[in-house]
């Protein structure tokens, strides 16, 4: 009879098995035991192993004593706040928005073990219900403050029929190093219309998951934005359904990398119903010696005939050390759909550069000039002149020697 070999556990995976047995989950605590954290031999994980990458893991959180503030501010949105994973008190929530709590973990049940990381140690949720039109952006301000921490935090939001809303999750804290597992399930209703941009913002020593599950009903639009311009490591997951005819959503996405850095952001999209369209568009730009990761799925059901989805991936290298990995791929069992994907890497134009030097622009803020052209298409059609300034404020702090 053939036994199987003990995983050989390293020292941040014991100390997670030891934080989930003194919260009373020993499921997932032997889960861990026996199976580790995932390698490069888990597809879903190839190019981001968490065993050899997730070097250290900092106490349980405690109680946040008081919040520092926010990494980014957007004028005129009304503030939500979890720190160290408790939803903090919010003023007067505006006309069409319900603010609550429940116990526990936003996410479905899905085999990745940052969900079900999330799912063992989340003890609480913030809840929002929008109706109607949300006139002000909501800004959902996710926080680890203190010393270096392990702390998990959980929203669920459900955007009502017909009702419109932009959000936008900010993830950040103190500096130092701590590890951040975020989760937030998006419900779209019919008709609904709905933008959400997550930023990392976190400490340079942090490492920072989120996961973040979206279902599209029937007619409902989303646009969705990840960032990634803080963490040492990063992975940001993001999976989506679509369950009504008419949907449509245009996920997009920006890693920016520097030196010593691995950001990895992952993409799964199964269009389950006929009629629904999709379009991916996600850049990375690293410098130095980093590492940047873009994986991308659209999965189409067999009964989900004129289906209409494409997939891009666009990197740009700033040295000739930057690592950017890109995997899209198409899974396709319906034979009436348009899908496609592609991918393209390489450094900046030497043709344009000249072209800007030779009419008098430094080197370096020709180089930043054509940056900001390669990233227009990600922020230019977020609506409010506000919240477009901040996201162009994190991408110019970047481009200029990065998050401080």
């Amino acid at each position: 009879m053939r036994q199987t070999m003990p995983v050989r556990l390293s020292t941040a995976e014991e100390t997670l098995i030891e934080q989930l047995k003194s919260l009373g989950n020993e499921a997932e605590a032997e889960r861990i035991s026996v199976a580790g954290l995932p390698t490069r031999r888990v597809e879903s994980y190839h190019y981001t192993d968490l065993k050899t990458l997730l070097k250290a893991m900092p106490p349980l959180a405690a109680p946040a004593n008081e919040a520092s503030a926010p990494a980014l501010r957007v004028p005129g949105a009304y503030q939500l706040m979890i720190a160290n994973g408790a939803v903090q008190s919010a003023g007067t929530a505006p006309a069409g928005v319900i603010v609550e709590t429940s116990e526990g973990t936003s996410l479905s049940t899905r085999d990745d073990v940052l969900v079900h990381l999330n799912g063992a140690m989340a003890k609480q949720s913030l809840n929002l219900t929008l109706e109607g039109t949300v006139d002000c952006p909501l800004q959902i301000d996710r926080r680890i403050e203190g010393a270096a921490a392990h702390s998990a935090s959980s929203a669920r939001v459900f955007v009502a029929d017909n009702a419109k809303a932009t959000i936008i999750e900010t993830c950040s804290g103190s500096k130092a190093a701590h590890v951040g597992n975020h989760a937030s399930y998006v419900s779209l209703g019919k008709n609904a219309t709905l933008t959400h941009i997550t930023v990392d913002l976190s400490a340079e020593e942090a490492t920072h998951f989120s996961t973040t599950e979206y279902e599209l009903a029937e007619g409902s639009k989303l646009r969705s934005l990840v960032i990634h311009a803080g963490a040492d490591l990063a992975r940001s997951q993001v999976f989506a359904r679509f369950a009504g005819e008419g949907a449509h959503a245009d996920f997009t996405g920006l890693n920016m990398v520097d030196d010593g850095q691995h950001r990895d952001i992952t993409l799964d999209v199964h269009h389950a119903v006929p009629n629904t369209t999709s379009k991916e568009t996600f850049k990375q730009i690293a410098r130095g010696r980093s590492k940047a990761v873009f994986q991308g799925r659209i999965v189409v059901a067999r009964d989900a005939q004129k289906v209409d989805g494409k997939m891009m991936m666009q990197g740009l290298m700033l040295s000739d050390e930057a690592q950017i990995l890109s995997k899209p791929e198409l899974e396709i069992y319906a034979d009436d759909v348009v899908c496609g994907h592609g991918s393209t890497c390489g450094h900046i134009d030497e043709v344009s550069m000249f072209y800007l030097m030779s009419r008098g622009i430094p080197k370096a803020e020709a180089q930043v000039m054509l940056v900001r052209g390669f990233l227009e298409e990600l922020i230019e059609p977020i609506e409010g002149d506000e919240l477009r300034e901040a996201l162009n404020g994190v991408i110019e702090g970047w481009l200029q020697g990065g998050i401080q």
